[in-house]
């Protein structure tokens, strides 16, 4: 089993930089080491938290209990005809599986280039960006139960996706620990190339006919452009889900603000641009103490350097009753709170 170790920070293990320290902490290379950690007494004894890349995470203070860092490698693919099916390690890092797949002309995932994070944390997130969802190409994954140690297959139907959403994070929230997920692409997708920004930057570089390969520059490039980096200010990406509301609710809000940034949603539903009414309210680059919003995007929360977790969710607090004083929406936050 890899070797447990006590007093660990957690700091470089958290994309937002927070200094908060873990009382015991294991890294995972395979799965025999998780069969053997989910045997020992400690597994029953310590509070128990699965870290993959740290990218969707608050620590408001430490961790007293056992962190078990998932980093399971390894990436395959399976060809037949036009259909591929590629299995990875959960600790694989997200955008390394991107690149892997756009490089052999695997298609599916090109619009989810750059988003942080591992592998393993993709189906718990349902990750989504510019029209697609990891539930749109997801096949299957493999999961061990912390209570038995027993692995189970997850099909598609099993972890009822929803936005941002999954039976992992509801249900089965702290059952289970994913160790390698399968994808069903495809080498001539039909490529979703709908979404305003990567329609405007295709034309930008004179693209009519894209490829698997431009669609993913492009995607990297509105990222770069909106979001920081983790590495040189820390973040966890967008903090605040999209709302997603009912025609009722919209109608009156459409009528007070013509120009709200809003889209289609399944059911007659539709989802609003969080980044925006947060814009609205005067917090788009906005800096609060140590911490603050994005100057290119409101959506996203920084740390400027010595931030503590409980400094960000205070600010984080602001804006959820600012848009709810302004628009009558509530903010959901998308990143985990501890």
């Amino acid at each position: 089993m890899s070797v447990l170790q006590e007093s660990i920070s957690l700091k470089p293990y958290n994309t937002f930089g927070i200094l908060v320290n873990a009382r015991y902490f294991a890294e995972i290379v395979n799965e025999g080491d998780l069969v053997q950690l989910l045997k020992s007494r400690l597994i029953q004894e310590q509070k128990l938290l699965v870290l993959g890349g740290g990218s969707n995470i608050l620590f408001t203070k430490d961790f007293n209990g056992l962190v078990i860092k998932v980093a399971i490698q390894g990436i395959k693919s399976i060809e037949d005809g036009d259909n591929v099916i590629v299995t990875s390690g959960a600790g694989v890092v997200w955008n390394d599986l991107v690149q892997y797949c756009v490089q052999r002309g695997f298609g599916g995932i090109e619009n989810l280039s750059l988003i942080p994070g591992t592998v393993g944390a993709s189906p718990i997130q349902n990750i989504g960006a510019y029209g697609v969802e990891l539930k749109d190409v997801f096949e299957s994954c493999v999961a061990y139960e912390i209570a038995t140690g027993r692995a189970k297959v997850f099909n598609y139907k099993d972890c009822r996706f929803g936005y941002r959403d999954s039976i992992f994070k509801n249900e089965l929230k702290g059952r289970y620990i994913i160790t390698s997920v399968s994808l069903k692409l495809s080498k001539s997708p039909d490529l979703n190339i709908q979404y305003g920004a990567i329609k405007e930057e295709l034309a930008n570089r004179n693209i009519a006919s894209p490829t698997i390969s431009d669609v993913s520059a492009v995607v990297s490039y509105i990222r770069v452009s909106k979001l920081p980096d983790p590495s040189t200010i820390g973040n966890a990406g967008s903090f605040f889900k999209n709302p997603v509301i009912g025609q009722d609710e919209f109608a009156p809000i459409l009528k007070q603000f013509p120009g709200i940034v809003h889209y289609p949603a399944p059911n007659g539903r539709v989802k609003l641009a969080a980044g925006w009414l947060i814009e609205q309210c005067g917090f788009k680059g906005i800096v609060s103490g140590e911490t603050g919003t994005w100057k290119n995007q409101a959506l996203v929360l920084v740390n400027h350097g010595h931030a503590t977790g409980q400094e960000v969710y205070s600010f984080s607090e602001q804006i959820v009753v600012a848009v709810d004083a302004k628009f009558h929406v509530g903010l959901e936050r998308e990143v985990n709170i501890l």
